[in-house]
């Protein structure tokens, strides 16, 4: 996912925000993953906005996909450029109303941008864990934000949403914590990997374990696989995408150049955009948490972890009320995947809303303005809160 596409700043801002820590689990009491390993202290990086009501009823929990943090919305100082990465959803007035909700987005473990993670100091070394870091599932990260949660003595969500990998931990969280989660709304996102996902996840894991400077993962004291992660977020960035977004933003056109130049390099302007994408990335993320996460990811599967295989099964303890949101253009996790899991929760008796957008932007559509699913979301907390 995209994260930090160019932003619409049409709307009003939450405005100036700050990034919280939260640690937790200090030895003995370590949390222990679900690969058996055990692991801390641990420490969240989270971010909220709004104003948490005296019932604390009104909390909506925010979760982000592979490359995103916790930097949901507003600005961390008046001179910042660019926004939280869904700035255009969460703010006064928004799809998410800052005037009405108290919103939480915290950066999932395993990630760099303030959670522990591979980059992060071992205690017991004193030196950082690369790949000595144990390996983390959807469902480790949901019980870090359960811990978060917790500190912050809230007894129950409104709701929670979030896109791709974020979606995947909306529904984690759903059948895992049912009593706690009143409505959720799962976008653009799946109950299992295809073998399609996993294989472009392999080949860009592939990329960066290839690049002369990963070093087993032990590279934060030289030099980075900067060319090994680059290459992975051009292949990750070509599923977010579609073939008519391509051909309408790029088809053949070329870059700078009037004619074919009959050499390697970037000629086509969506191979310069490729590689602009690609440098851009090395500049904000780490290699080894791109591999960490999208093995989370491919290791998610909701009905063989909670069904013995049968996602009825796996959704049959589930309360939430749900909105699952699909594009037409997503290829990544296309609609019928959605459609599964909405079969699911109806032979479960769940109150379920789908919807399927109309967008040519691919995967990245639900980060991009949208007065439909804009809408969708306010109507269907309007909704969600009425009922609490």
């Amino acid at each position: 996912m995209s994260e930090y596409i160019d932003q619409d700043q049409t709307g009003a801002s939450v405005g100036i925000v700050e990034k919280q820590f939260f640690t937790f689990a200090a030895p003995p009491g370590r949390l222990k993953l679900e690969g058996g390993a055990s692991i801390g202290p641990l420490t969240i990086a989270y971010e909220t906005c709004g104003t948490l009501n005296k019932d604390k009823n009104n909390v909506i929990l925010v979760l982000h996909a592979l490359s995103g943090d916790s930097h949901m919305a507003g600005y961390y100082d008046p001179k910042d450029t660019k926004p939280g990465w869904w700035d255009i959803m969460v703010g006064p007035g928004k799809g998410i109303d800052t005037d009405k909700y108290f919103v939480i987005c915290s950066n999932i473990i395993g990630s760099c941008s303030g959670s522990t993670g591979p980059a992060s100091i071992n205690p017991e070394t004193s030196k950082t864990y690369g790949t000595h870091f144990p390996l983390i599932t959807i469902g480790d990260m949901v019980e870090t934000q359960k811990a978060l949660i917790d500190h912050l003595e809230i007894k129950s969500l409104l709701s929670m949403i979030g896109g791709s990998i974020g979606g995947m931990q909306v529904l984690e969280w759903c059948v895992r914590y049912p009593d706690m989660v009143k409505s959720a709304i799962p976008l653009a996102t799946t109950t299992q990997h295809s073998a399609l996902a996993i294989a472009f996840n392999e080949v860009a894991r592939q990329a960066i374990m290839a690049d002369p400077n990963w070093n087993d993962g032990h590279y934060y004291s030289g030099k980075k696989p900067d060319m090994g992660l680059t290459i992975a977020r051009m292949i990750g960035h070509i599923t977010y995408l579609s073939d008519e977004s391509m051909r309408l933003k790029f088809g053949r056109k070329l870059q700078n150049r009037s004619a074919l130049s009959f050499e390697f390099g970037a000629e086509f302007q969506v191979e310069s955009y490729l590689q602009y994408q690609g440098n851009k990335f090395i500049e904000r993320f780490d290699a080894n948490s791109f591999l960490y996460i999208t093995k989370a990811a491919d290791y998610f599967d909701l009905a063989r972890q909670y069904g013995s295989g049968s996602l009825v099964k796996a959704f049959s303890k589930c309360k939430s009320k749900f909105l699952v949101v699909s594009y037409t253009s997503d290829w990544l996790y296309p609609t019928y995947q959605s459609k599964e899991m909405v079969k699911a929760m109806k032979k479960n008796n769940l109150d379920v809303s789908f919807c399927e957008i109309d967008a040519q932007w691919g995967h990245d559509a639900f980060l991009l303005p949208s007065d439909r699913l804009d809408n969708l979301i306010k109507g269907f907390l309007r909704s969600a809160s009425h009922e609490t």
